[in-house]
């Protein structure tokens, strides 16, 4: 994968397989210790011993379609790739959490991609049953973004409507832009 906002989807989309209806996504820059951390939670059906055990191994996988799992492997290895490190921790029945870490300013270390767009896809195709909180921070400067807190506003109005998803588009992307200004400040 040439981005991390796919690593995310593809992490996000298991979590939505086991079940979660609440995912939540952590980005955290610090340029100052010179980390990037990627954090993802689900409240899924979680991981026992043993399938947390081979969570990361290339030729393992719950999915009966095909037998290869490469989402956690790959992501292992893109983290390996800067120095950094990659945590999982899960209980059956309790959901999941993936801490991945690299190190910001390795030159190995795949960029963000677009985070918008994913974010904008799992809504649109999934936001009618699964609620996605988006946190982001650079230097102690950032936004959240929650469906649960758009989706109370919206009252009857669903969430993967098309004028929503192009308002919640718009506004995403001014938070970016927004966030970048004050981090490079």
């Amino acid at each position: 994968m040439k981005d991390l906002s796919l690593h995310i989807l593809d992490i996000v989309e298991n979590s939505i397989a086991a079940g979660a209806k609440n995912i939540k996504i952590t980005i955290d820059e610090d340029t100052k210790k010179d980390l990037l951390i990627l954090k993802i939670q689900d409240d899924g059906k979680g991981m026992n011993k043993k399938t947390l055990s081979k969570a990361l191994d290339p030729f393992f996988t719950t999915k009966k379609v095909r037998r290869i799992g490469l989402g956690l492997s790959m992501l292992a290895q893109a983290t390996r790739e800067t120095g950094g490190s990659i945590d999982i921790k899960s209980k059956k029945g309790e959901g999941a959490c993936i801490t991945a870490i690299f190190v910001y300013s390795h030159i190995d270390r795949k960029p963000l991609g677009d985070i918008t767009e994913t974010l904008i896809s799992l809504i649109a195709t999934r936001g009618f049953d699964i609620d996605f909180i988006y946190k982001h921070y650079k230097n102690k400067h950032g936004f959240i973004f929650d469906t649960k807190v758009i989706k109370k506003k919206l009252k009857d109005v669903p969430v993967y409507n098309t004028l929503v998803i192009n308002y919640l588009k718009n506004n995403l992307t001014k938070e970016f832009e927004k966030l970048k200004k004050r981090s490079n400040a």
